[in-house]
């Protein structure tokens, strides 16, 4: 078996977002360096990295004399490009593997490898042509949502068609490239699972975490989700089932619809940490960072066990429209934590930190965490539900 990398090692991170901040973090406590590569300075991992690259993406030379100082190489987000990955692969061992970076990062790769696990998926179908999308349409039915092939977060590049006429209208406005046209699921609740597999095939699994999105941004998560044991164990079944079948080393994040029969169906994977589970770093034994730091180093994986139920909302640039958030305030209100990612400027829809708030029940630290956003903004926060 190959030999952990231990503490003192320096680990390289491809992305300098807010993810590769607290995966830098957890690094940094456990005693590893970490050298982050991205094209931006100053980025919000780069300001916690011992190091920081910058150059694009696509040279592949400078990737490699960054993947040349460290002992393994992750990625804090999923779209890298696969070429980076595989040019970081001639120095150093990438995980989790350039191949799933590949498959995660486009819709139709993902929905092929989903399939190909036996997991369960919403109906959908490929186009690239003005009749490919026409086939679509009688396949998929509508109402359905048209989502470009790549390249798509936090709700972007994504229309919903109610008509033929509305589904070419928004083929036309995604500029008529490769799409995945996908039926609309009347799903109840959207639910997640974090899971890490080991370089050793061990798993461990979070409890499902229930989510909340508003405009296609999530804007909060519950832990543990209040659902039947049987649907909770199905939901980390599904999420053992793709780390085992794709020989995950490192941590994803499967994110599911809760349908009104019971029964789910995956709506997409993360390749890495997730937004969703932020609140692992204050309501559980070993977050979901550390989790990442442990898969990648092959050390044993940590507990998923919750020290307490937690919830977690978003803060995005929008709430520093009326100036500084009062933060004394929100703090004030007991249980909650913040996190700010080092981020400059504050725009409209841009993820500027998180709050999380531990409590008894799910449903004060719900409350705790509303409350405390609510407060620090002066304003009514606009998502969650008693």
């Amino acid at each position: 078996m190959t030999a952990p990398i231990l503490p003192g090692a320096t680990l390289g991170v491809l992305g300098g977002g807010q993810l590769g901040r607290m995966f830098t973090l957890a690094a940094r406590r456990m005693g590893y360096r970490v050298t982050v590569f991205a094209p931006d300075d100053d980025t919000p991992a780069g300001q916690i990295a011992y190091e920081e690259v910058r150059a694009p993406y696509e040279d592949l030379d400078a990737v490699r004399r960054f993947a040349s100082g460290v002992s393994v190489v992750t990625f804090e987000f999923e779209n890298v490009p696969a070429a980076t990955a595989a040019a970081a692969a001639e120095r150093a061992p990438v995980r989790p593997a350039g191949s799933l970076l590949h498959a995660t990062q486009h819709r139709q790769r993902e929905k092929d490898a989903l399939v190909a696990a036996g997991v369960p998926v919403v109906r959908h179908a490929m186009i690239g042509t003005s009749d490919s999308l026409a086939r679509a349409i009688r396949h998929v039915g509508l109402p359905a949502i048209l989502k470009t092939a790549a390249w798509g977060y936090d709700g972007k590049g994504q229309v919903r068609g109610e008509s033929s006429t509305e589904a070419r209208s928004a083929w036309d406005t995604l500029g008529r490239g490769p799409c995945v046209l996908e039926a609309v699921a009347p799903f109840e609740r959207e639910i997640s699972v974090v899971g890490a597999r080991g370089l050793d095939g061990s798993v461990a699994l979070y409890e499902p975490f229930e989510n909340v999105h508003v405009d296609h941004i999530l804007d909060l998560t519950v832990s543990p989700a209040e659902l039947p044991s049987a649907v909770a164990e199905r939901a980390r079944e599904i999420a053992r089932t793709l780390l085992e079948a794709w020989e995950v080393v490192g941590v994803i994040c499967v994110e599911m619809f809760l349908l009104p029969d019971g029964e789910l169906v995956v709506n997409e994977v993360a390749p890495r940490p997730h937004n969703s589970g932020h609140l692992t770093i204050d309501a559980h034994v070993c977050s979901q960072f550390e989790q990442q730091v442990r898969a990648v180093c092959g050390l044993p994986l940590g507990t998923c066990e919750a020290l307490a139920p937690g919830a977690m909302t978003n803060l995005l640039g929008d709430l520093w429209r009326e100036g500084a958030p009062d933060w004394a305030a929100a703090l004030a209100v007991p249980g909650v934590a913040l996190h700010l990612y080092g981020k400059d400027r504050a725009l409209p829809g841009r993820k500027m930190g998180h709050l999380t708030a531990v409590a008894r029940t799910t449903g004060e630290a719900r409350e705790r965490v509303l409350r405390a956003r609510e407060t620090a903004a002066r304003i009514l926060a606009p998502a969650g539900k008693d």
